[in-house]
């Protein structure tokens, strides 16, 4: 699913309202978008009227609720320093932050995610002499950015493998075309938000590494990996020659994205981060959210991580419990805090009973859309984050029983 849009709906159809002279005016088919209007706007009123959620997440708050998370402010930053202008000040001191965490020379601060990677890349395929980027083929740049790595930075994707993990080693030395960069996503959320091992991550990087090219992490949610890789940031972030992340996606900051790697390369990216449009004016309350997820949310995801591990289990239990035909939780123990849940049901099926069941019980489950992953069978993401913590295995279970009686019997 998309970061920034959710994915269509289905049509319902919807019939006329009925023949002869008391039937009244012939009401018109709702079409496709109206049909997803309604569903969209159904689960935004289920959201914040449950009283119980796995998950908050920033985008689906309200302005009062985001404005929230700058309270206590004047713990995070000297609110009497001079504002930033064009980056400098707080800017510069988030971007310091970041270095010391991941262990590189320096950082850049990106108003966009998508900037900061086409930047890096391009400054790597100026140096390298090879505008060629190998990836993954459900990597965000392929599927979700319109293809603005070759349609705005004049680099060239090619895809390793399309299978649900992380590129092998193999892959990467029997390609038969060469790269100058090849870049892992961390953990590759289309497939399921899947990581490989410690192992074969260095593996990977040290086959790249043996093909003369650099490696590039896109990080967006790498601040969530240190639980499954058992390394702490710096040691994880050690393995590429750049890093980006994003702040608000794990740290559920407004916005924004680093760079981070060696001073030469950053310096270069600053240079480009004006030519492409990011050198904004002033962007603190931004940079103040960044460092509100570093230092409130940064240290609690290990907690979700293994929490996301006892819900997963729940969930999984509960609606083999009820009975449900066939029924899948991926990964089986999640490698972060969120993963996906597959069911043998049509995305509108299982909208509805998700959004019955919030406005019936007040306990939303399934708050994320769900999405066809074939015919008959859909799958929705879900993340465990501080709203879910004080769900126990029993109340996981026992909601997804509950949901699971919401839909119709395949037997």
């Amino acid at each position: 699913m998309s970061d920034t849009a959710e994915h269509g709906e289905e049509q319902d159809g919807g019939g006329a309202a009925g023949h002869g002279s008391g039937a009244g005016p012939e009401r018109a088919p709702e079409s496709g978008v109206a049909t997803a209007e309604r569903r969209r706007e159904r689960r935004t009123a289920a959201y914040r009227s449950a009283r119980r959620v796995l998950a908050r997440s920033g985008h689906r708050a309200t302005l009062r609720e985001r404005l929230a998370v700058l309270d206590g402010a004047a713990d995070l930053y000297d609110l009497d320093a001079p504002v930033d202008v064009y980056g400098n000040g707080i800017v510069e001191a988030l971007e310091e932050r970041v270095a010391g965490l991941l262990g590189t020379e320096d950082a850049a601060y990106f108003p966009t995610g998508t900037m900061a990677q086409q930047v890096a890349l391009r400054c790597w395929a100026a140096r390298t002499g090879n505008p060629t980027v190998a990836l993954h083929a459900l990597s965000h740049p392929e599927v979700h950015e319109r293809n603005a790595f070759s349609a705005v930075s004049g680099l060239r994707t090619v895809r390793v493998t399309s299978e649900p993990r992380l590129p092998t080693a193999g892959e990467i030395r029997d390609f038969d075309e060469p790269f100058g960069a090849l870049m892992l996503e961390l953990p590759l959320r289309d497939a399921g938000f899947v990581l490989p091992t410690w192992e074969e991550l260095s593996e990977v990087v040290e086959a790249a590494r043996e093909r003369d090219a650099v490696v590039h992490f896109d990080g967006a949610r790498l601040w969530e990996c240190t639980p499954h890789f058992g390394r702490p940031l710096d040691e994880i972030a050690g393995l590429a020659d750049s890093v980006y992340v994003s702040f608000y996606k794990s740290l559920d900051g407004y916005s924004g994205a680093a760079v981070a790697g060696p001073r030469s390369l950053v310096d270069e990216a600053k240079t480009w981060r004006h030519r492409y449009g990011g050198m904004v004016v002033q962007q603190f309350p931004a940079v103040l959210s960044a460092l509100a997820g570093l230092e409130r949310e940064l240290p609690r995801l290990p907690e979700y991580v293994a929490h996301a591990r006892v819900i997963a289990a729940a969930l999984r239990e509960g609606l083999a419990a009820a009975g449900v035909p066939w029924a899948r939780v991926h990964p089986e123990v999640p490698h972060t805090h969120d993963f996906q849940v597959w069911l043998p049901y049509d995305p509108d099926v299982l909208e509805d009973a998700a959004a019955a069941q919030a406005e019936e019980t007040g306990t939303y489950l399934f708050v994320s859309p769900w999405a066809r992953g074939g015919p008959g069978v859909s799958y929705t993401e879900v993340g465990v984050r501080s709203a879910g913590l004080d769900w126990t295995a029993d109340e996981a279970r026992a909601a997804a029983g509950d949901f699971a009686a919401r839909l119709p019997d395949l037997r």
